[in-house]
């Protein structure tokens, strides 16, 4: 019996049990809906256009080191023979000639460096850049409530999220946070940290600011695991505003479906292989050590490992657990070990992850390492040219080029609703981290990224190869000279 609006009904018993079952149902839906974490958006982001006056073209390594030689005022000269090793370098390193350097530094005058001239690259590359992001979103600066920047070997005080909070005259109420000593894959870094503050803040706005300052980093001592980074790093910014609103269900570009970070500074061989240092003569520079390739390779198989279950289909999940299972019994001494062949357990199967992802952001770190990733994961060179561009055209951007990749891919191959994005970053620590992006919708934005804007992909290519058939022909040079050293006895074996 029921007593509905003052009337006596009277129900059949069970109709009361579905009744108070889907009611109960109807409160636990709502509970956990409360409960859940907020979707958070990538509204839109920017890379940093650098004018005309920034080109840097190869050639001009020498002259500024030469220039720096003869001034009187440099404390420090590059030996010629470090010179020539930089020269050498730069040619194999799949850096065009546009890439973009400071122009105070074309000067070649290493005394002009210092806190001004940082903070200057900084306000150019990356103010300028969050302005352009501002003004093509419609957003209010004063409308964000959490700004994070990231910057491994510059970080001043006031602090680089504190100059931007200024700049744009931010409420009182912003948080600021900024991000020191990181590395190269201290952007994804910065997108997580965003990430947790805007599922803890519903409805709130952040602004990631990613950079790397070079003008100070210039190495002019003798080390050659020194020298690297005189050739490959150039300027660099991108800015990203990210959301938890709802509204931006819709209007954003990309939804962040995970974030995964991998981080191997408990062993100390890892923690080591990329180090701010000094040499023999203390002068200071970015030290890479030869453990850096594996010690990079451990890392990504960890990070894969770890990302995989999240994103893999369930036919590559099923392949790879038959693999670790059949290792292992072989391992063990069992039945199986003297029935199966030793191809199939001899390398533990790795994913596919071409089904999870339909592009590809990879750090760009040098052409050999976009290399490893292509030949490890199989990639195509359509899936690899993203990463190849931005090498090429901008150079080792740090942190910011997995955003430089992006705006490629949106500029010149677009992103269709429900596309999965993998940006993968690494760096010092040795960190190895990796973001899942979903498209919200169709992306097509070659106005978007102006820094894009002419750039000629078959010239490119068209210099990549010229430099990969050189290489190729200076493999088999090297190959048949030690072929001719060998003894005459062991070529007859």
């Amino acid at each position: 019996m029921a007593n509905i609006g003052g009337m006596q009904i009277d129900w059949p018993e069970p109709v009361w049990c579905y009744a108070a079952a889907l009611l109960a149902a109807c409160l636990l839906a709502v509970y956990c809906w409360a409960k859940a974490k907020p979707t958070v958006y990538v509204v839109d982001f920017s890379v940093f256009d650098p004018p005309v006056s920034w080109k840097f073209p190869k050639a001009m390594i020498r002259k500024v080191a030469e220039a720096n030689n003869s001034n009187p005022h440099a404390e420090r000269h590059v030996a010629p023979e470090h010179i020539d090793f930089m020269c050498r370098l730069a040619e194999r390193t799949g850096l065009g000639d546009e890439t973009p350097v400071l122009p105070e530094t074309h000067l070649g005058d290493i005394t002009m460096a210092g806190t001004a001239l940082a903070r200057s690259e900084f306000s150019r590359t990356c103010i300028t850049t969050a302005e352009a992001l501002f003004n093509k979103t419609g957003i209010r600066p004063q409308e964000v409530n959490f700004v994070i920047t990231n910057c491994s070997l510059f970080n001043p005080v006031p602090s680089l999220s504190a100059a931007v909070i200024n700049h744009f005259k931010m409420g009182h109420r912003t948080r600021g946070f900024a991000l020191g000593g990181m590395g190269c894959s201290a952007g994804v870094i910065a997108l997580g940290l965003a990430q947790d503050l805007l599922q803890a803040h519903p409805g709130s706005l952040a602004l990631v600011i990613s950079h790397e300052n070079i003008c100070n980093a210039t190495y002019t001592g003798c080390d050659p695991s020194m020298l690297i980074s005189n050739v490959l790093f150039r300027c660099n910014g991108a800015a990203v505003l990210l959301s938890s609103k709802r509204h931006h269900a819709r209007s954003a570009k990309y939804r962040i479906q995970h974030i995964v970070c991998t981080h191997m500074a408990a062993d100390d061989e890892a923690y080591g292989c990329v180090q701010l240092t000094e040499d023999d003569a203390r002068i200071t520079g970015i030290k890479l050590k030869q453990e850096l390739v594996p010690v990079a390779e451990r890392a990504l198989r960890q990070n894969m490992q770890d990302l995989g279950p999240l994103v893999l289909p369930a036919s590559e999940k099923l392949k790879f657990a038959a693999s670790y299972v059949l290792r292992r019994l072989v391992k063990s001494g069992g039945v199986l070990a003297g029935v199966l062949p030793g191809g199939l357990v001899e390398r533990q199967y790795i994913p596919d992850f071409k089904k999870a992802f339909d592009f590809f952001c990879i750090h760009t770190g040098g052409r050999g390492i976009i290399d490893a990733l292509e030949k490890h994961m199989q990639l195509s060179r359509k899936q690899v040219e993203p990463s190849r561009a931005a090498l090429y055209r901008f150079g080792n951007v740090s942190s910011t080029s997995v955003w430089y990749d992006l705006a490629f891919i949106e500029a010149f191959q677009g992103v269709a609703a429900g596309q999965r994005v993998w940006q993968l970053a690494f760096g010092s620590g040795f960190k190895f981290n990796s973001s899942v992006l979903v498209a919200n919708r169709h992306i097509a934005d070659a106005a978007g990224h102006p820094a894009w804007r002419g750039f000629d992909r078959q010239a490119m290519w068209q210099a990549l190869d010229t430099l990969e058939d050189a290489a190729a022909a200076a493999r088999a040079a090297k190959a048949a000279q030690l072929k001719q050293q060998q003894p005459s006895s062991y070529v007859a074996q």
